[in-house]
């Protein structure tokens, strides 16, 4: 089972990208919920290994940017695949994300569609 850590301020939308995988997709994904680049950083450092990181851009505190880049900054956690997700939908936000990370994704998300990118990705990761 692929385990992919979501980082999220949204409550909403954690709960339903998580319901949305028990339903459809419980034998090959865990969904592992972060409400914030702190709580993702506990999760990492408590041994939590996820095959994908889900990463919202727009949080208070510590943005998806701020994350990303300690993610990529930590030998242990440097590999990791992470795939953007953001409200907004500009273009700067939407070419920046496609370039640094592995994917980018526009909210509101679809579930199915959501499936479909990170298998991509984590196809692309084993090759």
């Amino acid at each position: 089972m692929k385990k992919i850590l979501f980082v999220d301020d949204e409550r909403d939308q954690i709960f339903s990208v998580k319901t949305g995988f028990e339903q459809e997709f419980a034998e090959e994904y865990e969904i592992i919920p972060a409400e914030s680049g702190k709580k993702c950083f506990e999760l990492l450092e408590k041994n939590v290994k996820p095959d994908l990181i889900l990463l919202d851009i727009m949080m208070p505190d510590m943005d998806g940017w701020e994350v990303f880049d300690k993610l990529k900054a930590n030998q242990s956690w440097k590999n990791i695949p992470v795939i953007f997700l953001t409200a907004r939908s500009d273009g700067l936000a939407a070419n920046a994300g496609a370039m640094i990370a592995d994917d980018y994704i526009e909210k509101p998300i679809d579930i199915k569609e959501l499936k479909t990118r990170i298998d991509n990705v984590l196809n692309k990761v084993k090759k």
